[in-house]
């Protein structure tokens, strides 16, 4: 039985200009380069410019997507924009987006699921496209997460880093089968439980200030292996896929430690896995499609590849998704 499949057409990304290395990180806070390396895989990560937005960015990203993709903006008429930094309390920094490319039709929302934002981002227009409503749309991950930094607390401003990327989506008509192009399935999980491992200390409604990123990162390690491994392993279930099916797996790229120790417990060979934190750093929602636009680019992943999508972040929320390039 044929069946609507949300179909990648392609991708695209973008990074600030501006790099900011460990080793300049080390004489603003009591750090060092082998001390951040070591544990966490990151080298380097972009830093936004003055005035430049999450939106300036998501826009920058979603153009590339359009080209890459071979379609005119016109022909959008969904935009979801995963972030935790947006330009605005509201509107949604999805909607200047969408002006951005000169659109008037269809509907753009910002979803927030932190670094999973990306993953539940492709599964809500995935269940859109099905209900006929949609036909062709952008899925972004965008974040400036060095608005959100403490600059003086070294646990969480090595961490993280600026950048955007987007795909873009299309329903197509397929045979219904496992051999389909396209998101195959999508598994989400939350558990607010674990809020205070994981937050920003401030919003409208709590201290109307923006606040500052908090973690418990021993905690969050702990967690984020099984809770990662428990979501990849039922969209296997779920396809009758294995580890040794995936063609290449791309992670939210938060730890190069937590990537190893998941690969390694699902038993996915580590000539499979796209790594790009050492470059970016955590770019939160932005990870994802940052790394998949990289390795589209360098000819890893081609269309017909079986790729495994996760993602684990404040919340806590994680997920994962299955899907034929």
């Amino acid at each position: 039985m044929s069946m609507l499949r949300s179909v990648v057409l392609g991708c695209g990304s973008y990074l600030p200009t501006r790099v900011l290395s460990n080793t300049e990180l080390s004489r603003m806070v009591d750090t060092s380069d082998e001390w951040i390396t070591q544990r966490t895989g990151i080298r380097e990560r972009r830093i936004a410019a003055k005035g430049e937005t999450t939106a300036d960015m998501a826009l920058a990203a979603a153009r590339a997507a359009l080209t890459a993709a071979g379609v005119e903006a016109q022909s959008i008429d969904l935009i979801v924009l995963a972030t935790s930094t947006p330009d605005n309390t509201f509107p949604a920094s999805a909607v200047s987006v969408q002006a951005g490319l000169g659109l008037t039709q269809g509907a753009a929302f910002d979803l927030q699921a932190v670094c999973s934002g990306f993953v539940f981002g492709l599964a809500t227009v995935d269940g859109l496209f099905k209900t006929g409503a949609f036909q062709r749309a952008l899925v972004i991950g965008a974040e400036t997460f060095s608005r959100i930094l403490d600059w003086s607390d070294r646990s969480t401003c090595v961490l993280f880093g600026d950048g955007a990327g987007a795909v873009v989506l299309e329903a197509q008509r397929e045979h219904g089968t496992r051999e389909d192009r396209g998101i195959l399935t999508s598994h989400l999980r939350s558990d607010g439980r674990h809020k205070a491992k994981l937050y920003v200390d401030g919003g409208p409604s709590s201290t109307q200030t923006v606040g500052h990123l908090r973690m418990e990162g021993r905690a969050v390690f702990k967690h984020a292996v099984a809770m990662i491994t428990d979501v990849i392993e039922d969209a296997f279930k779920a396809t009758g896929y294995s580890a040794r099916d995936i063609d290449w797996f791309v992670p939210h790229q938060a730890n190069k430690r937590i990537i190893d120790d998941t690969a390694k417990k699902l038993g996915i060979a580590p000539e499979k896995v796209v790594t790009t934190v050492d470059k970016h750093g955590n770019t939160s929602a932005a990870s994802i499609p940052l790394a998949l636009t990289v390795a589209v680019a360098d000819g890893r992943i081609k269309r017909g590849d079986l790729v495994m999508l996760e993602a684990m972040g404040g919340g806590f929320t994680w997920g994962s998704a299955l899907l034929r390039w």
